[in-house]
């Protein structure tokens, strides 16, 4: 197996692990980072249109 394979599975039984002993948690992590690039969107959104208005 090559290493960027075993960090990639490694990741992901961390990623179940937490998923499974702390859903709250995951939950508000997952919620954070929904927020953020929704965030991003509309600011690049805002950008372009404030670029093609004049």
């Amino acid at each position: 197996m090559n290493t960027k394979k075993i960090l990639v599975l490694t990741g992901v039984a961390l990623l179940v692990f937490f998923l499974v002993t702390q859903p709250q948690a995951s939950a508000g992590i997952v919620n954070n980072i929904l927020s953020t690039i929704k965030d991003a969107a509309e600011a690049l959104i805002l950008f372009v249109r404030s670029v093609f208005s004049g």
